[in-house]
């Protein structure tokens, strides 16, 4: 039980070291969403959590249609940062 216990114990703590600083790198990543070809441009953290929103002003005269294209937005940047969790090291 000594040598092979000790062993597993290294590797999950040297694992547990690894997810740590995956989990922080990706906290410090960003990633922009938008939508209408650019009209909405927002910018979100790995964490979720909105950054920035940029929107052009030709769309300020549609609120329904503005607020459409902010939740695109949001969900486009979410969806990339989905997609990158799931695949965090480049191939």
């Amino acid at each position: 039980m000594g040598s092979g216990f000790s062993k597993m114990k290294k590797q999950a703590k040297l694992m547990q070291q690894q997810f740590g600083q995956m989990r922080e790198e990706m906290a410090n990543k960003t990633v922009q969403g938008q939508a209408g070809g650019g009209l909405v441009t927002i910018v979100l953290n790995g964490e979720k959590e909105l950054k920035s929103i940029a929107i052009k002003p030709e769309c300020m005269s549609d609120i329904e249609g503005l607020q459409d294209l902010i939740v695109g937005a949001f969900e486009d940047a979410a969806s990339q940062l989905s997609n990158q969790m799931q695949h965090p090291f480049p191939y």
